[in-house]
């Protein structure tokens, strides 16, 4: 019964072919670091082994297994069929959507624990790059940015904008599993946007928890 309700979940897909996950327990099964990071492949890649994810992030290909096997029992990926005697793995999606549901209990706290392990690791690439921007050409330090930006939006206009950065580098699909889509010259490049309302208890917010509520009464 578990195994159906994970394929069932996992049929809820959106126009870009975005999976929806907001169950707590399958959210904590990938709040692990290791796991994270070998999910993180599968954005990359098509199909992976267990020995090419363990040469990929310095772990153990035993390690690596082992917490592959977790992310198929929870619905993330799945075998491919297999090469010789290669054993690899695919996703069984091509992107996700993991955002918490207010009607399943722990749902919110789940998708917390997620994102800060994922804000950890996203803002430690980006610290490691500027931090060896000395190292790069100019012309790719030129060509990076940090960018910042505040505004005024309203929930519908915060929702519209969120898609939109979802959808941002669709133009560059396919390129991760077919080298001849690649330019001449062009590198493997990472985005991270967050979008979201200040919190309450920023003095910039400008309102209040009670304010909030009393407007959309």
């Amino acid at each position: 019964v578990a195994e159906a309700q994970v394929r069932c979940q996992m049929d809820a897909t959106d126009h870009a072919g975005r999976a929806r996950i907001s169950d707590p327990a399958r959210l904590r099964a990938l709040a692990h670091p290791l796991r994270l990071q070998l999910f993180e492949i599968f954005t990359e890649r098509d199909e992976v082994t267990a020995t090419e994810c363990a040469q990929l992030l310095g772990e153990s290909a035993a390690s690596c297994s082992f917490h592959l096997r977790t992310l198929e029992k929870y619905g993330f990926i799945e075998r491919a069929p297999g090469r010789g005697r290669e054993k690899p793995w695919r996703a069984l999606a091509r992107s996700w959507d993991m955002r918490p549901d207010p009607e399943q209990p722990g749902s919110l706290r789940a998708a917390q624990e997620l994102a800060a392990l994922g804000l950890d690791s996203e803002w430690q690439r980006t610290r490691t790059f500027f931090g060896q921007a000395d190292a790069e050409e100019d012309r790719w330090v030129q060509a990076s940015t940090f960018t910042r930006s505040s505004f005024w939006a309203t929930e519908a206009e915060l929702a519209q904008l969120s898609r939109e950065l979802q959808d941002i580098t669709e133009r560059f699909a396919g390129r991760a599993s077919d080298p001849s889509k690649r330019p001449p010259g062009s590198r493997f490049s990472r985005l991270v946007a967050v979008a979201n309302p200040e919190p309450f208890s920023s003095p910039y917010s400008g309102v209040t928890p009670d304010a909030e509520a009393e407007a959309q009464a």
